[in-house]
């Protein structure tokens, strides 16, 4: 019993030791002592000195170490000034974020199954993902006082910094590792991964989608530019008007690119049905061809003649004009290959090309001007090839088709079981109740959260800046991060294309909307914006890798290595400008 007792003192007074803090005694000089007498104690070694030197102990109450204590959020929950504590809490706090950021994700998907894209795709789903990052950069600029809020918004600005940099390095690199295939003439061939891990030969492809997103996130970074060109220019002065023309810049390009999102399948389907018409094009070309053995004169230009010659044979009545039927007829009995073509649109198509008059017929001059026309667009796609050789000006013709088609649609959707909602009216219940928690528990605890960064770097003096930039982003990313890993080891490159595009648009999505409310907090609270360092760091990732994934479609191997390495130089980059050369 008395063993049990002297463990349980020795754990309480472990606990205690760990909890707390201690300090030295305080020695006063008698003389200089501002204290009364009552506070002032003896030592016990004031005969070796003279009266002049004796040294005095001051008596405190708790109250004196009132400045270590911290302040518990909205009340009651709880705060500690120790590292352990702090780190504990910051655990805590973070898997609740984390929660947060998975119950948005699940109840945004299955918003996403009832509704389809369009305004919630587009609008809903982009904001929605980038909410606990928002929340935790709102709050790290509305805590107390000025000065309070000036020294914990730089949680803030490492969240922002930290999460760009980690979707673009470590997830961007794992999801081309996960997710490669044998690389093909640039272009990843489906579940099919022979070749191990070769730098060169295993990689991911995209569509060329993937790099208009890429395109899109590198333009989002130039509010960036405008609030830092101030620090650029060595000028104090215009520092607010850059921070708010930034903001004014940052809501519109957040606007544009929600509208994008949302007229975005409709752009895709105007694309291929473009691409789809090419083939149409070079399939009647090459029935001419065959037709006619030669449609271009020794000068490469088009032989009139011959062409009417054509239209006079396609022209079934001699009426001298082709209706919808004839000009079906003839689509009919062309083999194309490639697609699956609808023969009354394509039909549609022709006419609206070749009708210039509006009759709803096309006559003998219309055809000829519109082969013609035909003609010169395949010719533009030549390689150096001689305009009068036919064959050879349409296989490239041909080629660059079929490469435009290919990078606008890199597979059938029909592979991916789709399934019916079976209970549209229950899942829509549930999608909106865990929005709503996801909300609730984001805005609940990134105030105590940042708090917990802050008491955190005061107890261990490390820049609340790193801890942010390192251990927030996993917990307001982990989520959308496993979810594109796990997306990304399907080996296919549909899904691969749509990784990539989810994660250029969440770091769209921190360059604007994450943006602009830091702005909105620096610019009406009157904060001082001096994030040289961190500005530079996420210029330099967006623009690495978005400049990177804006001009190629395949990632052989070798370039998840560069993605990852990133991470550490980014982290490195920032301690070496901040602290070896003073930028902040």
């Amino acid at each position: 019993m008395a063993l049990s007792t002297r463990l349980t003192l020795f754990l309480f007074l472990s606990f205690m030791f760990l909890c707390g803090q201690t300090r030295g005694r305080f020695v006063s000089n008698l003389l200089s002592a501002s204290s009364s007498s009552s506070d002032l104690v003896s030592d016990g070694v004031h005969d070796s000195r003279k009266p002049s030197e004796s040294l005095l102990l001051i008596h405190r109450p708790f109250g004196f170490l009132s400045e270590s204590t911290c302040e518990q959020t909205y009340g009651f929950l709880p705060c500690t000034t120790t590292v352990l504590g702090n780190l504990f809490l910051i655990i805590i706090y973070g898997f609740l974020m984390y929660k947060a950021a998975t119950y948005l994700s699940n109840g945004s998907e299955l918003l996403l199954e009832i509704l389809g894209p369009g305004i919630v795709g587009g609008l809903f789903l982009p904001i929605l993902g980038a909410l606990p990052d928002a929340m935790l950069i709102l709050v790290s600029g509305l805590s107390g006082s000025k000065e309070t809020a000036q020294s914990q918004v730089s949680v803030g600005m490492g969240l922002l910094a930290g999460s760009t940099t980690l979707l673009l390095t470590i997830i961007w690199g794992v999801c081309v590792i996960v997710g490669k295939c044998d690389l093909d003439d640039r272009i990843a061939v489906d579940t099919q991964d022979t070749r191990g891990y070769s730098l060169t030969g295993s990689g991911v492809s995209t569509d060329i989608w993937t790099s208009y997103a890429a395109r899109i996130m590198v333009i989002s970074v130039l509010p960036f530019l405008i609030v830092q060109l101030p620090q650029i220019l060595n000028s104090t002065s215009g520092r607010h008007l850059a921070v708010l023309i930034a903001l004014i810049v940052s809501l519109a390009l957040l606007i544009v690119y929600c509208l994008y999102q949302i007229f975005q399948p409709w752009i895709q389907r105007r694309k291929l049905a473009y691409v789809k018409h090419k083939h149409v094009i070079f399939g009647i070309l090459r029935h001419f061809e065959h037709a006619l053995g030669r449609f271009l004169k020794e000068d490469g230009q088009p032989d009139k003649e011959m062409i009417k010659k054509l239209f006079k044979t396609i022209d079934e009545n001699g009426d001298g004009e082709l209706s919808h039927g004839e000009l079906k007829a003839l689509m009919v009995g062309i083999n194309f290959e490639e697609i699956d073509l609808n023969h009354d649109d394509a039909v549609f198509k022709i006419m609206a090309e070749f009708d210039t008059s509006h009759n709803d017929a096309v006559d003998e001059d219309e055809f000829v001007d519109g082969i013609c026309k035909w003609i010169r667009n395949a010719q533009g796609h030549s390689r150096g090839v001689s305009g009068s050789q036919p064959t050879r000006f349409l296989q490239d013709f041909h080629q660059e088709t079929k490469r435009e088609h290919d990078l606008l649609d890199v597979g059938d959707q029909s592979d991916e079981v789709v399934e019916g909602v079976a209970d549209p009216k229950w899942t829509s219940i549930k999608a909106v109740l865990l929005l709503l928690l996801g909300t609730v528990i984001a805005a609940a605890f990134a105030d105590p959260l940042v708090d917990a960064v802050d008491n955190f770097s005061d107890a261990t003096s490390i820049p609340a800046f790193f801890i942010s930039f390192i251990a927030l982003p996993f917990a307001t990313n982990s989520s959308e991060a496993v979810s594109a890993i796990i997306f990304a080891s399907r080996d296919k490159r549909q899904t691969a294309s749509l990784t990539f595009s989810e994660l250029y648009g969440a770091v769209t999505m921190n360059n604007v909307l994450c943006l602009s409310v830091f702005l909105a907090l620096v610019y009406v609270r009157g904060l001082t914006w001096d994030f040289s360092s961190e500005v530079l760091v996420i210029l330099v990732v967006c623009l690495v890798m978005g400049l990177f994934g804006s001009f190629r479609t395949h990632f052989p191997l070798w370039t998840s290595i560069l993605a990852i390495l990133l991470y550490p130089f980014s982290l490195a980059l920032v301690y070496v400008l901040d602290y070896v050369f003073g930028w902040s």
